[in-house]
């Protein structure tokens, strides 16, 4: 169960834009991409070691990119319809509350390239990924129950992606020791690093 906090959630009148709402986790999403992304293209690939199924690099931005127009889509959608004011307090708070999920999990979705790969905290990284899929399939299950059954399906391919990178950060850490720094070139100062 959830709370809809105001000063914790996206502005209504963002939701209620369908530009707005679309394309508000998509410039976040690429901006957090672009700054926090390894200098090198496709450097992991050469240095790490890598979980079974790992897609080539050039395959995450095109999904990222799709996967946060639709999830844009599925929040206005859910709170534009959900916060009608012919609709019962039940499914207006189902709305709101769902909208506050929507943001925590937007912050901890924009949280992970720097945990991974700017600060070398894999550990951190696997763990907010967790949280990212346990959250969104409660929202999913929430605005698709109470609010909005297409809004709850539109979530479906974000939550199932959510579980693969969950596998994938996991996998990564697990195979590298929890350490990255042979991608990031940090000279071994990552949370992992064992020390002889």
């Amino acid at each position: 169960m959830t709370t809809y906090i105001p000063s914790l959630t996206i502005p209504e009148a963002v939701f209620n834009n369908l530009p707005a709402s679309v394309l508000l986790p998509i410039a976040l999403g690429t901006a957090v991409g672009f700054s926090t992304r390894p200098a090198t293209n496709h450097r992991e690939s050469l240095t790490l070691n890598q979980p079974p199924l790992r897609p080539p690099a050039g395959v995450f931005p095109p999904v990222w990119t799709a996967l946060y127009g639709i999830i844009g889509y599925a929040a206005h959608r859910a709170v534009n319809i959900g916060t009608s004011p012919l609709n019962s307090t039940a499914t207006i708070l189902a709305a709101r509350e769902g909208a506050t999920l929507y943001t925590i999990q937007l912050g901890l979705n924009l949280a992970w390239m720097p945990l991974f790969y700017g600060l070398n905290r894999p550990i951190l990284a696997t763990f907010d990924a967790a949280a990212l899929f346990g959250i969104n399939s409660y929202l999913a299950w929430l605005w698709g129950t109470k609010v909005d059954s297409v809004a709850g399906w539109l979530l479906a391919p974000y939550v199932a992606w959510l579980g693969f990178a969950t596998y994938l950060s996991f996998g990564t850490g697990y195979l590298n020791d929890w350490d990255l720094s042979p991608m990031l070139g940090d000279g071994g100062r990552g949370e992992g690093k064992k020390t002889k």
